[in-house]
This record gives structure tokens, sequence and C-alpha cells, in this order.
């Protein structure tokens, strides 16, 4: 497990288990790139910035991957357990999940504590991209979204990669009662009458069960709630959090 990350001020964090597929474009947007707070280099449109200093964040992301715009897939991102294959570029409502096997079409994810996981079949040349809150996460949205992955293309699930990215910690993300006791027990740590939920773990779990294999499978050690300087956080800065984009695509 790792990172391949220079410094606190880089611009990108890139996963390091996809290193051996050139073909593979695939980074997570940090808080660096610009300096205007409290959003700093935010990548949404959703959370109350200024609307042109957004486009431009976007604009320096997606161009220092070298990726054009036009050839990316956004979501409306609500929390479900819900899966869209896609073949071109645009916007799907209503969607947690994507997966494609075309050529230089981009997936997309946005974030600030919930889970980007990243995924790729070398074999057929799928990738996927997946937002797992604690929502989606018990919904088990990654699970199920290997699985359709799976089935649609009969993939081998050993020869699967997967980048579960920077999220909030277990020890940061504390939770009600009524929430922790949907969760299964192994993925709760109880103290002094507080509640804190393990989604990492229960995600790399559910694609252990799913048949994927543990060596095939990176977790970022970032916090986004602990790393002031490079993540955006919800849970930290409240409705003056930026947010994080997470892509993945097959370059040809």
């Amino acid at each position: 497990m790792g990172i391949s990350l220079k410094s606190k001020k880089s611009l990108f964090i890139t996963p390091y288990i996809f290193k051996e597929f050139p073909e593979i474009v695939a980074a997570i947007s940090t808080r660096n790139g610009n300096d205007t707070p409290p959003y700093f280099f935010n990548l949404s449109y959703k959370v109350g910035d200024d609307y042109n200093r957004v486009s431009e964040n976007r604009k320096i992301f997606f161009s220092t991957l070298g990726i054009e715009e036009e050839k990316i897939v956004f979501q409306k991102q609500i929390h479900s357990d819900i899966c869209n294959f896609v073949t071109s570029p645009g916007f799907i409502p209503n969607s947690d999940a994507l997966y494609t096997n075309c050529n230089n079409l981009y997936l997309t994810v946005t974030v600030a504590d919930c889970l980007p996981i990243l995924i790729y079949s070398p074999e057929t040349k799928v990738v996927g991209a997946v937002h797992a809150g604690w929502r989606g996460t018990l919904r088990k949205i990654l699970f199920k979204t290997v699985l359709t992955i799976k089935n649609h293309f009969n993939i081998n699930l050993k020869e699967l990669r997967v980048y579960i990215g920077p999220g909030i910690s277990v020890k940061n993300f504390e939770v009600g009662y009524e929430v922790a006791k949907e969760f299964p027990k192994e993925y709760i740590i109880h103290n002094n009458e507080k509640f804190f939920v393990d989604l990492k773990k229960y995600n790399f779990d559910q694609l252990i069960e799913s048949g994927v294999s543990g060596e095939h499978i990176e977790i970022s050690p970032l916090c986004t709630f602990d790393e002031i300087q490079l993540c955006h956080s919800y849970r930290r800065d409240k409705k003056y959090s930026g947010r994080m984009i997470a892509l993945i695509g097959r370059r040809f």
C-alpha cells in the first residue's frame, strides 16, 4: 500500500497500484493549485464557490493530466448503490458508480471525506470509479459494482486492480448510535459512549468478498480530516469545504 506524492504542495495524488499500466490515467485532486480561501483548489460548482474560479481550477487539474474536459464523465452522486455503464462523456444523473471499456473516456467521483475508489481490469481494459460514503458503503455499492463489471465482461476478479483513495479515517468518523447500529460490529469502534466507523476496512472486505485479490488492492493511508494542507474535508470545514475529484481512464 502507498501513495505517489512528492510533497504537500502536489496538485494531485496518484495511486501506486496502477503504476505498471502506463495507459491508465488515475489521480485525485488536492487543495493545492489555488490559495484563495476558504475553498482553495475546489473542483465543485455546488459548494458556494465562485463559478469562474471553479472552472479555472478544473481547467488546471484536467490540463495538467493532459485531458480534455469534453472527454470526461461526471455524475450526480446521491449516496446510492446505483452503478452505470457509460460509453460517452457527459453528466449522469442519480449515480454513484461508473464503468466503461471505452478508451479516452475519463470517469470521475467527487469527494470530501467519502471514499473515491478506482478500478482497472488489465485483461478486459475496463475502468471504474465508485463513490462510497457511509450510506453507499452500507448498501455495498463497491461489492455490487465489482460483480456488475464481472458479469458484464466475464472478468477474472483475481486480476482486477483497485485503489481505495483518501477518505475520513475511523478515528475521525464519529457517528450516532442510529448509524452505528446499521453496520456490522467488526467495523465499529465503541469508545467512551462514542461510535466510530471504519469505512476503508468495510470496503476492503467487500472487495475480498467479491473475489478480488488482496495483493491487488491499494488503500490510501491519507485521512481527509487530518490532512489539512492536502485534502478537502466536509466534516472538518463544514460549509466552507471544497471538493476533490478522483479520476480514472485509459489513454489510447
